[in-house]
């Protein structure tokens, strides 16, 4: 489910990002990157199932996701094809990079924005439901993320394709666990998959991996990102 998936991209940024990235981009990340990148994460984890149109990334923009999103599911093959793949990670993650260097900064607060605004609705931050008061607070909050990010991370963009890429990465895994697999190596059709949720929605997701999951996130982010910068004595 969007939740779980989002999850598990926060959780991949979290324990890869701040010792992966810096042999990347050249340096390490500041704390607040760490956080940022992992709410990134979290939102870039739902982009493949922007081949769904009953999906978060569809209900986005009320009729007009949801039209485009039956659109790329049309051209992908439908649901689990093309967007759950290798190639699509690797995509994402070019189209962002290619983004940042021929867009700059805009570009940045643009994906940034929109990465943020998927993940407090997947994960139900602040306010859960369907109602406009969550959208609109969603909305908000997202905004403020994109103008904090403009006046104190300069540097986002130097990582951002990698926060992408993570994330999808991240569905990629949630969904390999499940029935139908993913097909990893798409144009090829065979699916990959280890089947530990047998029903999306179950008791082992819900009641064993989320908890799971948000807890190791908090923990590789204490590690990754505040310990580090703690002052010692």
């Amino acid at each position: 489910m969007g939740h779980s998936h989002a999850l598990g991209g926060a959780l991949v940024f979290a324990g890869a990002g701040p010792f992966l990235l810096p042999s990347l981009i050249g340096r390490p990340l500041s704390p607040g990157e760490v956080l940022l990148g992992t709410l990134l994460s979290a939102g870039a984890a739902l982009l493949p199932d922007a081949d769904h149109p009953d999906g978060t990334v569809a209900h986005l923009l009320g009729p007009v996701t949801r039209l485009l999103c039956r659109a790329v599911g049309k051209i992908s093959g439908g649901h689990r094809h093309a967007t759950h793949s290798l190639l699509f990670a690797a995509a994402a993650t070019a189209g962002a990079a290619l983004g940042v260097a021929r867009l700059g900064r805009p570009f940045v607060l643009g994906l940034v924005l929109l990465l943020l605004f998927l993940a407090l609705r997947a994960l139900h931050l602040p306010a859960p439901g369907p109602g406009p008061a969550a959208w609109t607070t969603a909305a908000g909050l997202a905004a403020l993320g994109a103008a904090a990010t403009d006046r104190w991370l300069p540097g986002t963009g130097g990582w951002l394709p990698y926060a992408v890429g993570l994330g999808v990465l991240a569905h990629l895994l949630g969904d390999f666990l499940t029935r139908q697999g993913v097909p990893l190596f798409w144009p090829l059709r065979r699916r990959y998959e280890v089947v530990l949720i047998r029903r999306s929605g179950n008791g082992v997701e819900t009641r064993l991996l989320v908890p799971l999951m948000t807890v190791a996130t908090f923990v590789l982010l204490w590690f990754g990102a505040f310990s580090a910068s703690l002052p010692t004595f």
